[in-house]
């Protein structure tokens, strides 16, 4: 199983649709690669300044709803192909978060409150997201090494399956 989280990119919005995450314009690349550097091109949120803020992250914490919009595969493609392969919400859009356990990525829920109270604690400084899979918990750790929170995390057997594999093809290929 691939590491999954580090830095954390704040995204603290509702809503977060695919096209705002990858641009339908570049749905003719032939690369996950060549996705990356157009991640976030058409997000439109106050404070977020893609070239200063997207580089090195290695997961997201939004708000509600997180990849509405189009069903398509290339949304968390972008977001892999920028290093990020978890995110954490409120909650997601059904198919983009089915999508990203395809690909091997992680999509958690948390509730309302937690999610609150992560970006009261740690928006604002460099923060990072521990993903245990062992034990089910995330931690979101202030770089200062001050502020912690672990929380408890829900994923079903086959998510963490697919995660594990490495996604939906590997996971087929592996007992097919």
């Amino acid at each position: 199983m691939k590491t999954l989280g580090g830095p954390l990119l704040f995204l603290d919005r509702d809503d977060i649709n695919t096209d705002e995450i990858i641009p339908a314009r570049y749905l003719n690349e032939d690369s996950r690669e060549a996705l990356g550097p157009f991640c976030f091109e058409d997000l439109s949120l106050r404070g977020f300044d893609r070239a200063a803020d997207l580089s090195g992250k290695g997961a997201v914490i939004s708000r509600a709803n997180f990849g509405c919009g189009s069903s398509r595969e290339h949304a968390p493609w972008a977001l892999e192909a920028n290093g990020i392969n978890i995110v954490v919400a409120e909650s997601f859009a059904r198919i983009f978060r089915q999508n990203m356990f395809n690909c091997g990525m992680v999509a958690v829920e948390l509730p309302k409150a937690t999610i609150a109270e992560v970006f009261e604690r740690f928006s604002g400084a460099p923060a990072d997201l521990v993903f245990d899979a062992e034990h089910r918990t995330l931690r979101f750790a202030a770089r200062d090494g001050g502020n912690q929170l672990t929380v408890p995390f829900v994923l079903g057997d086959f998510e963490m399956a697919m995660v594990r594999a490495g996604g939906w093809v590997q996971f087929a290929a592996d007992r097919y």
